[in-house]
């Protein structure tokens, strides 16, 4: 199902308007227009009911309305630029403070739950990209203002460090993803990021303060450098980043290398993508990157009710082969990359970026850094067709603490 909105302005031809027109010319365009492109795939399904059940028991079925009337009353494209960034701030700061149990709950919906967020982001995406101002829209520009509203909504613009002799820990989750297997679901790694972004934790060392942003579950925005553009200027200045995604059935796990592979499996656009990992400067791209978390003081210490493993295999194609085989020790010399820890999907790319970037950046030595995959988020025994239970609120709430009582424990040995 598609959806198509068109607001413009209706102007009354002055007596200039008027000659012209007679006179069998035109008045000149403000500005070069593009049309509005359609929805994308992910957009579409906000058309669903499970959607529009969260976005009403969350309260924030209001967000992308509010945003179109804000643009309606936009008289250029710099105005728009600023209320898109508002509006996209506003969003985050909203579902941060729900999270963290400040405010009106909008609703019955607990309040760990990081779907409105994802949801509504979705319904403000799709005002700007069918947005057809009477001022013109060029392609350039309204992809530029979906730009915005990504960074700002997802908290990339709102890494924040203050108060002296505070640590700075980073960490980064993900949007829900296979959302056509079941539309119900949810991403404890982008509730985690709700859940601790601000929030500061007492370590062996003293205070620190943690800083979260999430990313989308697409393979284009990686591909145009959204991990590096966000990480790169905080890497420097933090004590220890982690990046945290959904990972197996009832456990945690410590990725210890992470591939230089992307294995195809479709995205939220339904987009399968099979290549090596694309970054800048290939020629000195190496197929495989490690952690630098404390991964042993990790696993040894009772961190919550879900076990907690240092994983070490990796799928590989050895030095001169021709067939990728599992390597449950990590890879041998000169192999090939076809599976990190993590995968061959996003979640190991975000990991082998993160870490990258780091080595890049003449960090290693000095940065611990690596990926926390978390237990996949169930319903309860039973439950096919509601949105919420108490097992899924509960065990979202367990793995939120978990994670934070890992970034403390690593917090300690960094």
């Amino acid at each position: 199902m598609t959806f198509t909105r068109v607001r413009t302005t209706t102007r009354v031809l002055g007596a200039l308007g008027l000659t012209l027109l007679l006179t069998g010319l035109s008045a000149p365009a403000a500005t070069a227009a593009d049309p509005a492109p359609a929805p994308t795939v992910e957009e579409q399904r906000l058309d669903g009911a499970v959607p529009r059940e969260i976005l009403r028991r969350s309260g924030f079925a209001s967000s992308a309305p509010e945003l179109a009337r804000a643009l309606d009353s936009a008289h250029g494209y710099a105005q728009a630029r600023r209320i898109v960034q508002r509006e996209g701030s506003a969003l985050w700061r909203r579902a941060v403070q729900r999270a963290q149990g400040h405010g009106p709950t909008g609703g019955d919906l607990s309040r760990d739950d990081d779907r409105p967020l994802y949801w509504a982001r979705l319904g403000m995406t799709r005002e700007v990209r069918t947005w057809e101002p009477s001022f013109g829209l060029s392609r350039e520009r309204r992809s530029a203002l979906l730009d915005v509203l990504e960074s700002t909504s997802r908290g990339q613009t709102d890494i924040r460090y203050g108060g002296k002799g505070q640590r700075r820990i980073l960490l980064t989750g993900f949007d829900p993803f296979t959302l056509d297997r079941d539309i119900r679901i949810s991403n404890p790694s982008g509730a985690t990021a709700l859940a601790l972004d601000g929030t500061v934790i007492e370590t062996a060392d003293g205070p620190a303060r943690v800083e979260t942003a999430v990313f989308p579950v697409r393979w284009r925005d990686f591909t145009a450098g959204t991990v590096e553009r966000t990480l790169r200027p905080y890497l420097p200045r933090v004590d220890l980043f982690t990046t945290v995604s959904q990972g197996r059935v009832g456990r945690f796990d410590i990725e210890r290398t992470n591939g230089a592979w992307r294995g195809g499996f479709p995205d939220n656009e339904n987009i399968g993508l099979t290549e090596t990992v694309p970054v800048a400067d290939p020629g000195s791209q190496p197929q495989w990157t490690s952690t630098t978390l404390p991964y042993a003081a990790i696993v040894a210490a009772d961190t919550g009710r879900f076990p907690v493993y240092d994983n070490t295999s990796v799928t590989e194609i050895p030095a001169g082969g021709t067939e990728a085989v599992v390597r449950p020790d990590g890879p041998t010399p000169g192999s090939t990359a076809r599976a990190g820890g993590g995968g061959d999907y996003l979640s190991n790319e975000i990991a082998y970026r993160a870490t990258l970037l780091r080595d890049r950046l003449g960090l290693r030595e000095a940065l611990p850094g690596g990926h926390v995959h978390t237990p996949v988020l169930q319903f309860g025994a039973g439950n096919t067709t509601e949105v919420t239970d108490e097992q899924f609120v509960r065990n979202r709430l367990d793995i939120i603490a978990q994670v934070r009582s890992i970034l403390t424990v690593a917090a300690d040995r960094a």
